[in-house]
């Protein structure tokens, strides 16, 4: 434990969430996956769940390893201080990205906007459009849920400067 606890400079016990989270994402993110992936050709259904968990676990590991890769490259681009923020700061932003697809579409409905009324050419981009605020929000508000409002605010602002957004503090 020690061990685990020096690799991702973890400090305090209540850290180490951030490594179950971590490896409950792994696990999901791979599950997902390879539920896709099932052959039709089982016949029973012991094999079916026997492939879905090793490859549910090689994908696992694979994305794994292109995590690591990735906060190798970004741990100093953002300037992040310890390791476990890092898993942190991934969760929020994939919360975020599935909460906010996920909120927009009941928001459109609202306004009866869907692909029945309107042309996939014109539904998708007020879609992006009503995804976007909803993932600036979203963004800050659970990057502060899981105490990395600091990082998300930075993150959020120079973002939106590269839209030609200003703050009053710059």
């Amino acid at each position: 434990m020690q061990r685990l606890k020096e690799n991702w400079d973890i400090t305090r016990n209540w850290q180490l969430i951030y490594i179950f989270l971590g490896i409950v994402a792994l696990l999901a993110s791979g599950y997902f996956i390879a539920i896709k992936l099932i052959p039709t050709v089982f016949e029973d259904a012991t094999y079916e769940y026997l492939f879905v968990a090793v490859v549910t676990l090689i994908l696992a590991y694979f994305i794994y390893r292109l995590c690591i890769w990735i906060f190798q490259k970004l741990y100093k681009k953002w300037n992040v201080e310890r390791r476990y923020r890092m898993i942190a700061i991934f969760l929020v932003f994939a919360i975020t990205g599935s909460a906010s697809a996920r909120l927009s579409g009941p928001f459109l409905e609202l306004f009866e906007i869907d692909l029945d009324h309107l042309s996939p050419w014109v539904f998708w981009p007020i879609r992006l459009l009503v995804i976007f605020p909803v993932y600036q929000i979203l963004l800050v508000v659970i990057g502060w849920l899981f105490g990395q409002f600091d990082f998300f605010w930075w993150f959020e602002k120079k973002m939106l400067r590269r839209f030609g957004i200003k703050f009053d503090s710059e």
